[in-house]
């Protein structure tokens, strides 16, 4: 089964996060620690660590900086950042430095289970609420702005792709999107290849970032 670190100076999550952990993921090891330090202590003694639940605000993180030293000393291991943190440049952030997922404590509970059951299938869990969210006008939304896909590119896919693509910006795997579109994983793989190559974009987080505020109805209408 599944050894996971909680790294988190809260004793109260973390007992809530390992209760999330025993119910959906039975006979799975946890293991704790409340400071940056002992975790990256831990994340080499322990090299077969399946998975790092790591806070953004514990003692010795200083935001993004501790994410960067767990993923350069340990960078065989996934690290999800699990924080209260709801902005959207830092969710953002912490995927671009290497995170393979962003959790809101104020998740509930089951959804915690399907974003670590996601990860732990090897995919990358955004919260699509936070992705999705639109942002007060200033320098950080124009940059924003400049990011999202240009109508021509959009309008360049076919109606499967658009379907496909919605569905990985809801954080849907390609299990999760075959079984909802009816059809074959591989077909969705090869959807995905195409989106990426329609999109001039270089792997799936690109694509998802970039699909944020896209309304897809109206492309969908068509």
């Amino acid at each position: 089964m599944y050894k996971i670190l909680i790294a988190d100076d809260h004793p109260l999550f973390r007992e809530a996060i390992c209760g999330v952990i025993a119910n959906g993921f039975p006979g799975c090891e946890t293991l704790e620690t409340e400071d940056l330090d002992s975790a990256l202590e831990i994340a080499k003694e322990e090299d077969d660590l399946d998975l790092i639940l790591l806070d953004l605000n514990m003692p010795g993180m200083h935001g993004l900086n501790g994410l960067i030293s767990l993923r350069n000393d340990s960078p065989t291991i996934p690290v999800v950042i699990v924080s209260a943190e709801q902005d959207k440049q830092i969710v953002l952030q912490a995927i671009t430095y290497g995170a393979v997922g962003f959790i809101t404590k104020s998740s509930p509970r089951e959804q915690m289970t399907e974003a670590l059951q996601q990860i732990l299938n090897g995919n990358v869990y955004l919260p699509s609420d936070i992705i999705r969210s639109e942002k007060p006008s200033g320098s950080i939304h124009r940059r924003h702005d400049e990011s999202q896909i240009p109508p021509e590119m959009l309008s360049s896919l076919t109606r499967r792709q658009l379907l496909v693509l919605e569905r990985m910006s809801e954080g849907e795997s390609n299990k999760q999107i075959a079984y909802t579109l009816n059809i074959a994983e591989t077909t969705v793989k090869a959807h995905v290849s195409a989106i990426l190559r329609k999109l001039g974009v270089h792997n799936r987080i690109q694509a998802v970032l970039s699909a944020g505020n896209v309304d897809f109805n109206q492309y969908l209408k068509r």
